[in-house]
Formats: C-alpha cells, sequence, structure tokens
C-alpha cells in the first residue's frame, strides 16, 4: 500500500486499491499533490525529486502503520513520484479509508505533514534564475 516510483499513478486505481480493504468502508478521503508552475514568484522550468531508496520507502510505511494504529481508519494508501515532474502533473497522493469520513480525514491530513517532516525525499526546483533544493515544508 505504499510507493515510491517514476511513473505516473492513476488517482481512480489507488483508490479503490484501498476501497478493496472493506466493506465497512464508509468514507474515503484523498490528498493529491500536484506541480506548481510558479514558486516565490518565479517560474519552474524544471522539477524533480530524489530519495534515499530504502529508507523512504520504509518512512512512508511508517507513517502508514502509525495512521492505522493512531486514527480510528480501516487503510491508507501511499504513492510519491520521484525524478522529473511537470507542471501540472501529479506528485504524491495519499488515500485514506475509514467507516466515518472525520476519522478519514484527520487521518489524512496528519500523514501528509508527518510525510514532509520526515520521509527523505528531496524536490529542486530549477527556475531562469538557477537550481534550488526546497527546505521547508508548507
Amino acid at each position: 500500500m505504499v510507493r515510491i516510483q517514476k511513473q505516473d499513478f492513476s488517482v481512480t486505481e489507488e483508490i479503490e486499491r484501498v476501497k478493496r480493504a472493506s466493506k465497512s468502508i464508509g468514507g474515503v478521503v484523498a490528498f493529491l499533490g500536484t506541480a506548481r508552475d510558479i514558486s516565490k514568484g518565479e517560474e519552474i522550468v524544471k522539477l524533480d525529486f530524489e530519495h534515499y531508496p530504502g529508507m523512504a520507502e520504509k518512512k512512508l510505511q511508517e507513517i502508514r502503520e502509525r495512521a492505522l494504529t493512531n486514527f480510528n481508519i480501516i487503510e491508507m494508501g501511499i504513492v510519491h513520484r520521484i525524478g522529473k515532474i511537470d507542471s501540472g502533473d501529479n506528485i504524491v497522493l495519499i488515500v485514506t479509508a475509514a467507516q466515518h469520513r472525520n476519522d478519514a480525514f484527520m487521518a489524512c491530513e496528519w500523514a501528509i505533514a508527518e510525510l514532509k517532516r520526515i520521509a527523505p525525499i528531496w524536490k529542486k526546483e530549477t527556475t531562469r534564475k538557477g537550481e534550488v533544493w526546497v527546505e521547508e515544508h508548507p
């Protein structure tokens, strides 16, 4: 239920994968992060994501397991892309399923914040002024 990959993913297929976990699911919440074309007022001409192989997957799995333990959810899936990403393309998807929507919303919001905080995945933006490794997490 956790993957890091270069190729794009289907939001619909990922939601269906999570929904297959149980017939008790009453609410599914998805967060989809996409690539912007502007950052800090500058046009992004190239966007690259790199990761620490093995460790990044481990951290995403840890986030999933902690969410399943600490929130009243049934299932969670996380997909994150690496490599070159074009403006408008998908970057990250977190799908959370629970009996009730509020539990799914809370777990999904926590998971994306935690991913940004602990996952060894880095973003490099290239603008006409040069390259910048993005360190801050919104």
